[in-house]
């Protein structure tokens, strides 16, 4: 008689997890494929600008703002999808997001005008911003802890590919059809996956009762908008004149970043926060998410000088130099899996140390550009760079996500997105910034423009170098999670 209740809880436990391994089969590739087509919409605008400019009869400072707004947006919506996540069924998130970015598709493929294609790319940019927070938290609620590694490994698929293949595929659209046809040809995949969605996709996560703090979003806005607008006005080199200097808004958005904490760590103690900062009671969660902005400033940082050194200063055309970034996304991808597994098996601290070490050397050997560097080295170089970005994406999220308790893991996920959006901002100033300042600097010495710029490339690759010497110190630190430690440190109340 006293078994009876144990063997019933072992079955019903049994159905549940059957019954999340199916839903996993269904929805988690279905998030996948969605997540790969509005993040390759995300890296897709780069290359077009130029056309766009001229068909549109707009100046380059005007057409920027196409990718400006994307990335504003991204920065103001990521932060409140941990309250989505939290308040809404699976389904219903899932919807909206598709909904959104096929909205925002559809404007930006019929848009006479700039005004109508800017609101297309911000309706766009409200759909992508919900899409990889949603895709990570639903793989942590239905992946076994013991499985996650190799999942991972498919986003981070998703994260590596997605934008290495935006820019070549975008060139490509170019060279044989109208720029209108790098929406027309998405909205078909996207209004697809936003059907078989509808169909499919059933609610797998247990909602709750959440008023959103509507101070905590305004100032939220305020900080990582100004932040990101800041740091890619700096990075694209803007107009000193123009209505919002970078300065201004690093500034304004400093200040609304502390203001957005100290709200969240009083609103935290009756589990009203907007964004739960008690992920970072997680020293694994620390550590990592600190190990991914160094990753994302790297990786940013690289992408944005490859393409200036290899036009600016070899003197190859924008195909080419697509071209040559694009093995190394892929290898990237192709890695990705295997380093999952490994995951799965090894944990995280033998791949992400070495996958630091090797990002380390290379960006100490891509200082040894020059005017003469051969391609083929370029190429080698970044391939190997993706090879110790791989290693080191998927065991960080993995292990930072899985180290959290599961109330958290939609906070957790906000995080995550938000610190990309930041890094990868940062990043790209930081590196413009120093090989802007050098190159000057180089120029009022008598310099020619060549030679100027690649003494630019090289100090900014050497900043590079810095920051990803110091994250390989830090990644003895990291260790195979242990939410059972971590959930003890985490006083977050249960949540039924």
């Amino acid at each position: 008689m006293t078994r009876q209740p144990d063997a019933t809880h072992d079955e019903e436990a049994a159905e549940s997890g059957g019954a999340n391994q199916k839903a996993a089969r269904l929805v988690i590739p279905l998030l996948l494929v969605s997540a790969f087509v509005v993040i390759l919409n995300e890296t897709i605008m780069g290359v077009a600008l130029p056309a766009l400019n001229r068909d549109l009869g707009i100046p380059v400072s005007t057409g920027q703002w196409l990718t400006s707004a994307f990335m504003l947006v991204m920065a103001v919506v990521i932060p409140v999808t941990g309250f989505l996540l939290q308040r809404f069924h699976l389904r219903q998130v899932f919807i909206t997001a598709m909904s959104l970015f096929s909205l925002g598709t559809l404007i930006c493929f019929l848009a006479p005008s700039f005004t109508f294609l800017l609101l297309g790319r911000i309706v766009q940019a409200g759909g992508t911003a919900i899409m990889m927070p949603l895709l990570m938290t639903t793989v942590l609620n239905l992946v076994p802890a013991d499985r996650r590694g190799r999942v991972m490994g498919n986003i981070s698929i998703v994260i590596a590919v997605a934008p290495a293949v935006g820019p070549t595929l975008s060139g490509f659209i170019l060279s044989v059809l109208d720029w209108r046809w790098m929406f027309g040809l998405v909205l078909p995949i996207a209004l697809l996956g936003l059907g078989l969605g509808a169909a499919f996709i059933r609610n797998v996560t247990e909602p709750r009762a959440a008023r959103i703090d509507v101070l905590s979003v305004i100032v939220s806005a305020f900080a990582f908008g100004g932040l990101v607008y800041g740091f890619s006005s700096l990075g694209e080199a803007s107009d000193p004149d123009a209505a919002v200097p970078p300065w201004t808004a690093l500034v304004v958005g400093a200040v609304a970043l502390v203001l957005f904490v100290w709200r969240q760590l009083r609103l935290q103690r009756e589990d009203r926060a907007l964004l739960d900062l008690r992920v970072f009671l997680s020293r694994q969660f620390s550590v990592s998410i600190a190990l991914v902005m160094a990753s994302f400033m790297a990786l940013f940082g690289t992408i944005i000088l490859l393409p200036l050194y290899m036009q600016n200063v070899l003197g190859y055309d924008t195909l080419v130099t697509g071209l040559t970034l694009l093995p190394g996304g892929l290898v990237m991808g192709l890695l990705a899996p295997f380093v999952g597994r490994l995951y799965d098996r090894f944990g995280p601290r033998p791949l992400v140390t070495p996958g630091a070490a090797v990002v380390t050397l290379v960006m100490w050997g891509m200082t040894s550009f020059g005017v003469d560097t051969p391609i083929g080295y370029v190429v080698a170089a970044h391939m190997v760079l993706s090879v110790g970005l791989g290693l080191m994406f998927t065991p960080l999220l993995t292990g930072a996500l899985g180290s959290l308790r599961p109330e958290l893991y939609s906070y957790g996920s906000a995080v995550v997105g938000t610190v990309q959006q930041v890094a990868g901002a940062a990043g790209t100033a930081t590196f413009i910034a120093v090989m802007s300042a050098v190159a000057t600097g180089r120029l009022g010495e008598g310099a020619d423009a060549v030679a100027a710029e690649a003494s630019g490339i090289h100090v900014a690759f050497m900043l590079g170098a810095a920051i990803t010497t110091l994250a390989f110190f830090a990644s003895f630190l990291v260790r195979r999670s242990a939410p059972e430690e971590d959930s003890q440190e985490q006083s977050a109340p249960a949540v039924h």
